[in-house]
């Protein structure tokens, strides 16, 4: 597998766009690099949102209609975005074959509003105050086997899996402050109970205080403290990843992907070795 992520600002701050991508790795086999089409997807999809709204584009209300009209740029759902991102590679030369799950959510700074597109077993999971407020299902074809964008050989295939953005989950709701958003691939979400994620997550908001209140700073400090959001969500993203990994190679510990194939009926045992790939947004309130 191969995986690959990205974040971008919206135009004009108007909001974050954050994706994730999970090549199939069993293109290595049909002599095809499955990195490719996963790279490609998420490039494609941070060149549309960075020149995108998140919402309704941002106007001034005083201005005539047609005045209105002419504001550069114009709202883009996650749905959308993996469409146009999916097309786009399917028209890039040097992507010869491969196929992805994505999922990509989008952060209106505006009204706090989330929305999100999902296909295939990626993920997200929303985190308040300790408990998992919504948890991605994954969607599949059938057990371990992913629903996934995907680009055919132009000779030698006549047979493959053919979902599109169409057929991803989407999702949407409001965030507050101090909500904690996780996107992982299924290496993770294998390997580690949601549970287990807000446990983590939790023991580390606790390690960062929040900065002082401007009256309580020190009158003589040249420079206020700097945030320390930036720094908490990479260890939180650290962690998940270390925990992840130390799970996949434990055989005696019970794992999502095991129950899972007890639920259908499949014996396996302990961690699934794969990939682990972690996005953490930390959504904090400005004046």
């Amino acid at each position: 597998m191969c995986k690959t992520l990205t974040c971008h600002k919206m135009r004009k701050q108007s909001g974050v766009s954050l994706g994730i991508a999970d090549g199939v790795g069993g293109w290595v086999d049909a002599g095809v690099d499955p990195s490719l089409f996963s790279q490609a997807l998420m490039y494609h999809a941070h060149r549309y949102a960075k020149v995108s709204w998140p919402g309704e584009p941002e106007t001034d209300p005083n201005l005539d209609y047609e005045e209105r009209e002419q504001v550069d740029g114009w709202e883009l759902t996650p749905q959308e975005c993996m469409e146009l991102a999916h097309g786009q590679v399917l028209r890039e030369h040097f992507v010869k074959a491969g196929s992805s799950t994505a999922c990509i959510v989008n952060l209106n700074a505006a009204n706090g509003i989330l929305r999100s597109a999902n296909l295939g077993d990626s993920g997200f999971c929303i985190i308040r105050s300790s408990n998992v407020i919504y948890n991605q299902a994954p969607q599949t074809h059938f057990f371990n086997c992913p629903k996934q964008l995907t680009k055919l050989p132009s000779t030698g295939f006549t047979r493959g899996l053919h979902d599109t953005a169409q057929d991803a989950d989407l999702y949407e709701t409001n965030v507050v402050d101090g909500d904690i958003i996780v996107l992982y691939t299924d290496g993770f979400s294998d390997n580690v109970f949601p549970s287990e994620t807000a446990a983590i997550c939790s023991l580390i908001s606790r390690q960062f205080t929040p900065p002082p209140a401007p009256k309580e700073l020190d009158a003589d400090a040249e420079d206020p403290p700097e945030p320390q959001e930036d720094a908490q969500v990479q260890v939180m993203a650290d962690r998940l990843v270390d925990y992840a990994q130390m799970c996949m190679v434990n055989k005696k510990r019970v794992s999502p992907f095991e129950r899972a194939a007890a639920r259908e009926g499949l014996f396996y045992r302990g961690g699934k070795m794969d990939d682990v790939t972690v996005v953490v947004a930390l959504v904090c309130e400005t004046q």
